[in-house]
């Protein structure tokens, strides 16, 4: 009645007909305004209803009835236009007190450098300025980063823990609002009213770091409420455990978390923190929760290193929540790790030296939930399918928890690993634990227990070159019948129900058609859920086929190449039609991340980089060699897992299908990754090597001089017409050439266009293949009891075997020949391999 009532007093009493003006009653209009809810565009039979059903509103023609809806309308226009501009209104007035505190943190840190580089004028001797902030414990350098300064334990009893606490607030309040680090807008952010915030990454301090600020529409108490509660927001943590919990004379509380991290990709171990989280209110009111590791303590608990984990560190990092007037909050996130970089392969260590890669999975994730849970509390709605988004945020939440424990595979969870059919390219694991058939509910249903008693999962990462993720993640997305096998998806469907499933042999199948239906736009931040209709496949029952539909939720991210540095993601795990929210998932999929590539090219440990001079594509066309810039992504690491459910009777059969299954996907993503390379993109034509290209002419030089001083004859047999050039011959020479550095694991420099086929590969991911990877057990015996009499003697030659390609197709050849290649002064460069007569099994 309040509403009807201010509705009243809100609205005209008066409607026009001919010029006159009609009063309305208060009766009549409570009977407008029950329908204008109803139905706010009633059409004129509805209208005419009303007066027949409504005795009040017998004397109000039907035209004055369109003029109130009209009007009606309009002033709720009038009042959500309004109402939208208060609230743009007052984000634009929180967003500007932010730029201006940013303002002046940035005039700060500038005079700061001003004063830096004051003092290093007047020490002209110093070669570099090492500037040590006590404060945050971090180390400034011109570019070059070191390790810390080693402190005696800290004292971690009670009394201790509440010192490190105050410690820990003074220096994370330095970072979040001070210039304790040099901080820069991450590329690619632009601020403003409809950006998620203020996004800055560091700039030569110890380990990485990233900072946002940012306005959400929630209460301070309800945000430090999501962000404690990292495992719903941040999908690289596996687990969070509060060991222990005390209260603070202040009225803080501190706690001890012992926390788990996903390994990002199958080539590196997961991390582990150990850490201290102290929560409290300042005077100005703000909620401040600071965090920092506790790996150097004594008097207190500790956690022992735990296998199959790395030990990683939190400097001080936190949260400032401060309250905004007119509602809501404002948030400054700070996020400083140290991830040990030294224990993964030195090709991987971007992933773990990369402040980028911290903001965009950590820093921004944070900032993300808590955008969408104030969207979701302001505008609730529904999906297409039904869904409230809370219900979408936790099915993705699965999909994408479901592949971080496939590609990290703990023994915890019940992995073992099966053994390899002699190629190591792909792993294979097994899960028989209750536990994990029961978190995927494969449980008995009416009674009848379970056929599939066990998950197999396969699993692989391989390194990219030159392919942005977000494209080649579309194309994934966009065309699943150029690198999935119908009868596989089958299978996949079939062995999440209930009913018993046959081994997957291809009988030659084939897509009907794929229909991508929306499910959720925006998950998250440049993420969405859909649901994927395979149609007219086989569905496996028993001994049978049946054709049908088959669906795949599916979770895809990264699709935005202009992002940059940005990694990409699709997970997908097949579903029944009428899925619901606690339904069976095994997560499969792929996941990108790009790698810095920030070598030096002119190491002196490095001879000659064919592959950035030569610069020639497996055709033989030139390639473009500024693309990674242009792109910008050189390298990438691209992770593989497929998940199955198999009854263990069948194991060593379903083994022996998955690696056959992600060998032939990784055959198909290379062949995909390859077409969508711009060394594909370039006009065809012949090879003009001498524009640009001394160190190819030289290189080629070496190579037929060494093999005429060593083997008495010549390499390329000589031009009649006398106008070949050296390089187009040997690139078009019909053995195979290739050449590998002289270091204790060779890895090969260069290749002839016979050498590329050969090893199914190109000239610049070529650099990323070891020598002894493309020969198997005995060919490496062999290999290395004739790499002394190269070295000794010049050359060698070696009987016919079998050696394998990039994607490890085995390849036998009739003989091969070494020879050390010697420069101008007679100094070893490289090693070259001739294999004659070669040819895939």
């Amino acid at each position: 009645m309040m509403a009807v009532t201010s509705a009243y007093k809100d609205s005209s009493r008066m409607a026009l007909d001919n010029g006159k003006y009609v009063r309305y009653t208060p009766e009549q209009v409570e009977a407008l305004e029950r329908l204008y809810h109803e139905c706010p565009k009633p059409s004129s039979l509805r209208r005419q209803q009303l007066i027949r059903e409504c005795p009040i509103l017998s004397n109000i023609e039907p035209k004055q009835i369109k003029v109130w809806f009209q009007n009606r309308r309009c002033r709720e226009k009038q009042r959500k236009e309004a109402s939208r501009l208060q609230a743009v209104n007052r984000k634009l007035s929180a967003m500007n007190k932010l730029l201006m505190e940013e303002n002046d943190r940035l005039q700060k840190q500038v005079s700061h450098l001003v004063y830096e580089n004051s003092l290093f004028r007047q020490q002209p001797h110093n070669t570099a300025l090492v500037t040590t902030d006590n404060s945050c414990e971090s180390v400034v350098t011109s570019g070059q980063n070191h390790t810390a300064t080693q402190h005696p334990p800290k004292d971690a009893s009670p009394a201790g823990l509440m010192s490190i606490a105050e410690e820990t607030l003074t220096e994370f309040l330095s970072k979040a609002t001070g210039t304790a680090i040099e901080w820069v807008q991450l590329p690619g952010m632009k601020p403003g009213p409809d950006s998620i915030g203020i996004i800055a990454i560091s700039h030569g301090c110890t380990g990485v770091a990233s900072r946002a600020c940012g306005l959400v529409g929630l209460e301070p108490t309800r945000v430090a409420e999501i962000l404690k509660d990292r495992t719903s927001w941040c999908r690289d943590v596996r687990a969070v455990d509060v060991v222990n919990a005390l209260s603070t004379g202040n009225g803080g509380t501190i706690e001890l978390l012992y926390i788990q991290l996903y390994a990002p990709t199958t080539l590196a171990p997961a991390r582990d923190l150990w850490l201290m989280r102290y929560t409290s209110i300042m005077e100005d009111g703000s909620l401040v929760i600071c965090e920092r590791s506790l790996n150097n303590t004594r008097n207190g608990p500790t956690v022992p290193p735990v296998p199959h984990f790395v030990r990683a560190e939190m400097l001080p990092s936190g949260y400032l929540i401060r309250p905004c007037e007119g509602g809501g909050s404002i948030i400054h996130i700070v996020d400083h790790m140290n991830l040990e970089p030294w224990s993964v392969p030195e090709v991987l260590r971007p992933l773990y030296e990369s402040s980028i890669l911290l903001s965009q999975r950590t820093t921004m994730a944070a900032l993300h939930q808590l955008k969408q849970i104030s969207i979701e509390v302001s505008q609730p709605t529904m999906s297409s399918w039904g869904r409230r988004p809370a219900a979408l945020r936790a099915l993705s939440q699965r999909l994408s928890r479901g592949f971080n424990e496939a590609v990290n595979s703990f023994t915890d969870e019940g992995w073992s690993m099966l053994d390899n059919d002699g190629i190591d390219d792909v792993s294979v694991l097994v899960n028989t634990s209750a536990g994990k058939l029961m978190g995927e509910n494969f449980a008995y249903a009416n009674g009848v227990p379970p056929v599939n008693n066990a998950v197999l999962c396969a699993k692989a990462s391989m390194l990219l070159q030159n392919v942005p993720p977000a494209i080649l993640l579309r194309f994934l997305r966009e065309h699943r019948s150029e690198w999935a096998d119908c009868d596989i998806d089958a299978y996949s469907a079939a062995a999440v129900k209930a009913g018993p499933c046959s081994i997957p042999v291809s009988r030659g199948g084939s897509y009907g058609g794929q229909v991508i239906l929306p499910l959720a736009h925006t998950i998250e931040h440049e993420e969405f859920m859909e649901v994927i209709k395979l149609e007219n496949i086989g569905h496996y029952r028993e001994d049978m086929v049946m054709p049908g539909d088959i669906f795949l939720l599916q979770l895809c991210s990264g699709v935005d190449e202009n992002v940059v540095g940005a990694g990409a993601e699709l997970i997908f795990a097949p579903i029944d039609a009428s899925f619901s929210d606690d339904a069976p998932l095994l997560p499969s999929g792929f996941r990108i991340i790009p790698l810095d590539s920030s070598a030096d090219p002119s190491s002196p440990n490095r001879t000659l980089d064919l592959a950035s001079s030569l610069e020639i594509g497996p055709t033989g066309n030139r390639t473009c060699k500024d693309y990674s810039k242009q792109s910008g992504c050189a390298k990438s690491v691209m992770t593989i897992a497929f998940q199955f459910a198999f009854n263990l009777h069948l194991q060593e059969s379903i083994a022996a299908m998955a690696r056959q299954y992600v060998r032939g996907i990784i055959s198909s993503v290379q062949r995909v990754a390859l077409a969508l390379s711009p060394s594909h993109l370039v006009i065809p034509g012949t090879l003009q090597p001498l524009p640009g290209t001394p160190e190819a002419e030289t290189l080629t030089s070496w190579i037929c001089q060494s093999y005429r001083l060593y083997l008495g004859m010549d390499l390329l047999k000589p031009d009649s017409e006398g106008n070949e050039l050296p390089l187009k011959t040997l690139w078009h020479h019909s053995d195979a050439l290739l050449c590998c550095s002289l270091k204790a694991m060779p890895v090969f420099t260069f290749g002839n266009q016979a050498g590329l086929d050969m090893l199914e590969t190109t000239l610049v991911v070529l650099q990323d293949i070891t020598l002894e990877n493309i020969f198997d057990d005995n060919g490496r015996k062999l290999l290395f009891s004739e790499l002394p009499q190269i070295m000794q003697q010049g050359f060698a030659c070696l009987q016919g075997g079998i050696c394998l390609s990039s994607m490890r197709r085995p390849i036998s050849y009739e003989r091969a020949v070494a020879w050390k290649v010697l420069n101008e002064e007679e100094t070893a460069q490289c090693i070259c391999f001739m294999f004659v007569n070669w040819c895939f099994v």
